[in-house]
């Protein structure tokens, strides 16, 4: 199995408050001041469902995450007392559509530094993957957030732009609440369908006898052993929602590798194999608050030809 494997980094973001000096899922970025921020200028070709502003997405969040904790505290049951509920805005409510038809400056998602992520790639002399999208829908991308992608050398910023825009409006799914990152490095194994047939049957069959009437303990290749769920740099990509595609680069063709994973959820269920131990009971297994989907994972690829050429997006 060793030719079918790769290492991959579990970046394991929590709740925090990192700063640009950092690694971080949804934290600061260290970009230049004299650097213009990003957007997506689509316009009409958004999807305009449900759109918020981030001010309101952070205080319905702030406002959940405090009832939490009173139940928590006193063993009391979870609710909202009558003046949260009176600030979070109806279950239908949508900011204006119009508001999409601007620019819309995108939204950090991650800043990975050399030093912290083992798997970490990029062209040589760079140090530093900053990872951004467009937090709205695009029809044409599968109903998915547009990624764009920055390398750059940390020690050339001299200057950091303090406050960088927001966007009017946003999908509550795609802005994630900043988390520091704990990055652990694993080694994963390849999608089931696309390893040999006859190893592939070999696993099917073990499979079959681990999870017989009489076993209580039977485990899943796919999603016990071989793949990590959760944000991830490196490793494989999990194709069980809709069997592998071709991901080959729109620019010179070559199939393309899995660059970042951005997860709906860092293990699946409740005592999930990938649930790290140092995580108490009823720890949420969604710290950032992305939902990709109905709780799938977006895969960001990248062309190993070269840098430059764009990247690539699947949810799965």
């Amino acid at each position: 199995m060793s030719e079918h494997s790769a290492t991959a980094t579990r970046l394991h973001p929590r709740p925090g408050r990192p700063t640009t000096a950092e690694s971080s899922v949804g934290g600061p970025l260290l970009w230049p001041a004299d650097e213009a921020w990003p957007v997506c200028g689509d316009g009409g070709t958004h999807d305009t469902f449900e759109l918020e502003t981030p001010a309101t997405v952070r205080r319905r969040r702030e406002i959940y995450a405090a009832a939490e904790a009173r139940a928590a505290a006193t063993g009391a049951p979870y609710h909202l007392t009558d003046d949260e509920q009176a600030e979070l805005p109806d279950a239908d409510f949508s900011e204006p559509q119009d508001l999409v038809n601007q620019p819309i400056p995108l939204v950090p998602v991650a800043q990975l530094y050399r030093r912290d992520i083992p798997d970490f790639v990029g062209p040589d002399g760079t140090d530093l993957l900053q990872v951004l999208w467009c937090p709205l829908d695009h029809p044409e991308e599968g109903y998915n957030p547009r990624v764009r992608l920055y390398w750059r050398r940390s020690s050339d910023v001299a200057h950091t732009l303090n406050t960088p825009p927001e966007p009017p409006v946003v999908s509550d799914s795609y802005l994630p609440t900043p988390c520091a990152v704990h990055p652990e490095q694993i080694r994963e194994h390849q999608y089931g369908r696309l390893l040999p047939d006859e190893l592939d049957a070999q696993i099917t069959a073990w499979e079959q006898d681990a999870n017989d009437d009489e076993a209580e303990d039977g485990h899943s290749y796919q999603f016990d052993l071989s793949l990590a769920p959760g944000w991830k740099v490196g490793g494989f990509a999990n194709w069980s929602l809709t069997d592998p595609q071709p991901m080959d680069c729109a620019e010179c063709g070559t199939a393309m590798t899995l660059l970042f994973t951005a997860d709906s959820s860092e293990w699946h269920g409740t005592g999930g194999s990938w649930r790290p131990l140092q995580d108490p009971a009823g720890t949420s297994s969604n710290p950032t608050d992305v939902s990709i989907g109905r709780g799938y994972a977006l895969y960001v690829f990248r062309c190993p030809a070269s840098f430059d050429h764009p990247p690539a997006t699947a949810m799965q």
